[in-house]
């Protein structure tokens, strides 16, 4: 069998329509983009303007951006080629080419509207009744920025590369005096004029460090970033690290769908857990919910955070004791007497409250012993000289109840790593988005959307049925050409 000849004319040409399946996902797409209100979600060029060449419709570039980023395409050139030679592209623009500069514009123009997309298809698949609403699980992963190790400095790093520039200015000083003394250089030693270059160059780059050691210490800041700026270098697994954002996910425990997401360049996840699972609750719509996550958002602030508003969190608190690391009694050895207001050592002694104070923003109550010295267990609980002292945050209570809870149900801390651990999985190996392609945080944020967005299009495109998804946005038949 052959195919038709290229140089073939046909009396009535084919249809775009006809190479696009009455059941193909881009229909979809095509659909939910035209049920859009863009104007409310103030999108820019959604209106118009009376005068001048028009602009593209802003609701075609937003079907080129989920396309792209459902079928692992987010490079703004590789959309352009896309457009020429990709009919089910051609079909959803309808044969419009803008140009890669158009299509890059775009998604900088509309990074918080690019955003609330993605939170509307998040109410879609509420709507479709494909959230449980009872569970979720919170965690984050490190993806790498537009920015190298190279062009990352912190204090220390600065230091050894100040104490290394003036080794090879102090070097080079040598060369020259040598030079001086001995007259006539040998032929494969550098010329003074070399010599000259050299140590220019380095008082050049020392500088340079300087200014960038003084900019940290003048901004109270941590470390710096050359190319993007917002950039962080964070740990990774595996021990290594990588300089990136730490991005967020809220993933709930019926299909594996993300509920909420967000990224951000702090180093750590401690902070995240209440804003994280109040947005998903919020977007869920319901009362209370129950959050799962690891050892890393464990702080009671966040904890006592979630309670007020009801959700109930389940998080492992690790033991940081200083005591048990070195194998003497930790805090969990010593028993609170609720109404007495002490704590019993193993020995059976009274550690009675002394004093309150504020430290690191939390409120800690001192408890202290008396008469340790004549202990016999004092070698096995502290090695101080004085009296064993406990401290307990004023919310401890709220800690102990939830420690409580995970014991109670350790099947919900192995579910949490089914929740979490999948959708991060499918978006780095099959996606391949282990990385950003803008710069700055809000750029950033915008991109993890979309990169979210594309995972749930996926997972739902397999869950849903072509029609029953249809139906959900109110068309009935396949919309024509």
């Amino acid at each position: 069998m052959t195919g038709f000849s290229r140089e073939q004319v046909l009396l009535f040409p084919e249809s775009i329509d006809d190479y696009v399946s009455p059941d193909n996902p881009v229909r979809f797409l095509d659909a939910f983009v035209q049920n859009l209100d863009l104007s409310q979600l103030r999108f820019t060029h959604a209106q118009a303007p009376q005068t001048g060449r028009p602009p593209y419709d802003p609701a075609d570039l937003l079907r080129l951006y989920l396309y792209g980023y459902l079928h692992r395409t987010r490079s703004s050139r590789l959309l352009e080629k896309e457009t020429f030679r990709n009919v089910e592209v051609i079909w959803l623009l309808r044969k419009l080419h803008p140009d890669f500069k158009t299509i890059a514009d775009f998604r900088k123009d509309n990074l918080k509207p690019l955003q609330q997309v993605c939170r509307q298809f998040t109410l879609l698949c509420r709507k479709l009744d494909l959230f449980g609403a009872q569970l979720v699980g919170v965690d984050g992963t490190r993806l790498a920025a537009v920015n190298s190790k190279e062009a990352n400095f912190n204090e220390k790093k600065l230091q050894e590369l100040l104490a290394y520039t003036d080794a090879r200015i102090a070097s080079y000083l040598k060369e020259l005096d040598a030079a001086d003394a001995d007259g006539a250089p040998e032929t494969h030693t550098p010329t003074r004029a070399e010599l000259e270059a050299r140590i220019a160059g380095l008082r050049e780059q020392r500088d340079w460090h300087e200014e960038l050691l003084e900019g940290l210490r003048s901004q109270g800041d941590t470390q710096v970033s050359l190319s993007d700026a917002d950039a962080r270098r964070m740990r990774a697994g595996g021990g290594g690290s990588v300089v990136g954002f730490n991005v967020q996910a809220v993933v709930d425990d019926k299909h594996k769908l993300i509920v909420a997401a967000d990224a951000t360049h702090q180093e750590t996840d401690l902070r995240q857990l209440s804003g994280m699972a109040r947005e998903a609750k919020e977007i869920l719509g319901v009362k209370t919910l129950e959050v799962v996550a690891d050892t890393g958002y464990c702080t009671t602030a966040e904890v006592v955070a979630c309670e007020q508003h009801g959700i109930t969190a389940y998080v492992p608190k690790a033991d940081t004791s200083a005591n048990t690391a070195q194998g003497l009694y930790g805090k969990n050895r010593f028993t609170l007497d609720v109404a007495k207001d002490v704590y019993v050592c193993p020995a059976g002694a009274e550690l009675t409250y002394r004093f309150t104070t504020q430290e690191k923003d939390r409120e800690l109550r001192y408890y202290r012993a008396k008469g340790c010295a004549s202990c016999a267990l004092k070698p096995r609980c502290t090695r101080n000289r004085g009296n064993r002292t406990i401290t307990r945050e004023t919310d401890e209570a709220v800690m102990e109840a939830m420690a409580a809870r995970v014991a109670a149900h350790p099947e919900k801390m192995k579910l949490r790593k089914q929740l979490c651990e999948h959708p991060f999985g499918t978006i780095k190996r099959f996606f391949g988005y282990t990385y950003f392609l803008m710069k700055g945080l809000a750029k950033v944020r915008c991109e993890w959307s979309l990169m979210t967005t594309a995972y749930n299009l996926k997972r739902v495109l397999k869950l849903v049925s072509f029609q029953k998804l249809m139906q959900a946005l109110g068309v009935k038949e396949p919309a024509a050409a």
